[in-house]
């Protein structure tokens, strides 16, 4: 999963990033891509979602005929490749995070996070992003044992990477996301790289996923270079492969049907439904019924959600990615204004257990009380689902914090206000 900025070809000009394709390529086949909208792939408007870039990591795998890889993301690349292997535990045996975190926002219980105004003073430095002499200053940070020639080819390939609005535009997504709440749900092998004279930000977001991702291995390399291909990288590698050889050879018992998964559940029911019954008599209430499940199943398929049970004027579904799902509840709260009610629906992503390919657990239950504390038409959502829908551009407001029934804790909520 490549970095901020990646381009396939250009890096064939830099000798460590050749060193280490090369590495790579003597241990598995390897499978590399620029993500949409950088390197050679096409550019685009606006920056593609977590759920987008998961989608397009299938697509390519699917193009070559990789049914479950080993995933290797390093900074930024290393939260979506997270994500990946919580959400698609089929299409992943193996998950390498090198040098990245977990969220990009300072937080009581993530001081190496960022806060808004360090944020904004990095957004000031990518003002000059595509020039020359801006593109020499990054490579020098990100490479600094590179000779002049080696850095020269760097530069280039950074400049060449994504355009200058593209860079603000990132970096901003970037700003947004955090997958703090689904590093529970990752039970692929995983190993953790970081080198120990990183930036604060890098080696405290590491040691956090390391404590965090259910039995995670964790290595602290010298060296103080971001770059994965940069500094002593036969030592990184030297931790890699062995650890992607022994997880190979224990696959065998990922190649059964996942247990468990990530997945975002929606709930929706008709408020007040018994006094529209009443009021419509059986024949009239059973019409209405049937035209509000064609419409909530019309907008499942169209949001590739997954029916899983329905209990009278209820909806109880699933989804592969919380923007989906959000997308799909406010259409179906729009629309069945048009059949003279509403809806209240409730959303909430973590970890179910898959049993005869339907969900459960207690993420089911939160996302069910999640629904109750929903008012007529209003879609509401937990904050988890809320941190993974970076660059969705969808709007929230917050409402607060609520005890769910039966659910420990407090449970911050937000309203979705709007959806592109």
């Amino acid at each position: 999963m490549p970095p901020f900025v990646s381009h396939v070809e250009l890096a064939w000009q830099v000798p460590s990033n050749v060193r280490l394709i090369e590495r790579l390529s003597s241990i598995a086949q390897l499978i590399r891509f620029d993500k949409r909208g950088t390197g050679i792939s096409d550019r685009v408007e606006g920056v593609p979602t977590l759920e987008t870039r998961m989608d397009d990591v299938r697509a390519v795998m699917d193009a070559v005929g990789s049914e479950r890889a080993a995933i290797l993301g390093s900074s930024e690349g290393g939260p979506m490749s997270a994500l990946f292997a919580a959400t698609y535990p089929d299409r992943c045996w193996a998950l390498v995070l090198f040098g990245t975190f977990a969220s990009d926002r300072k937080a009581p219980n993530y001081p190496w996070g960022t806060t808004d105004e360090e944020h904004a003073a990095e957004l000031e430095t990518l003002g000059g992003w595509g020039t020359p002499e801006h593109a020499r200053v990054v490579a020098e940070e990100l490479h600094p044992d590179a000779d002049a020639d080696e850095r020269a080819a760097f530069a280039t390939l950074i400049r060449q990477s994504v355009s200058p609005g593209a860079a603000v535009a990132l970096a901003r997504m970037n700003r947004e996301i955090d997958v703090r709440g689904v590093l529970g749900a990752i039970h692929v092998p995983t190993l953790i790289l970081y080198r120990s004279g990183d930036h604060p930000f890098i080696v405290g977001g590491s040691r956090y996923l390391a404590e965090h991702i259910p039995h995670a291995t964790q290595v602290e390399l010298p060296g103080a270079e971001h770059a994965i291909a940069a500094g002593n990288t036969p030592a990184l590698l030297d931790q890699v492969e062995p650890f992607l050889l022994t997880a190979w050879e224990e696959r065998q018992s990922f190649e059964s049907e996942p247990e468990r998964v990530l997945a975002t559940v929606l709930f929706t029911d008709i408020v007040g439904s018994t006094a529209r019954a009443a009021e419509l008599g059986d024949r009239g209430w059973r019409e209405l019924l049937t035209r509000h499940h064609g419409l909530i199943r019309r907008e499942l398929t169209r949001f590739r959600g997954r029916e899983l049970d329905t209990a009278g004027d209820g909806f109880f579904a699933s989804f592969d990615g919380p923007a989906r799902a959000i997308r799909c509840a406010s259409q179906v709260a729009t629309a069945v204004k048009e059949l003279g009610i509403h809806i209240r629906a409730g959303l909430h992503t973590g970890e179910c257990e898959v049993i005869d390919g339907k969900v459960g657990g207690i993420a089911v239950h939160i996302g069910a009380r999640v629904a109750s504390e929903a008012g007529p038409g209003e879609v509401l959502v937990s904050s988890t689902v809320k941190d993974l829908v970076a660059g969705a551009g969808i709007e929230f407001s917050e409402r607060g914090a609520a005890e769910l029934k039966g659910v420990p804790g407090e449970w911050r909520l937000f309203a979705v206000e709007r959806v592109p």
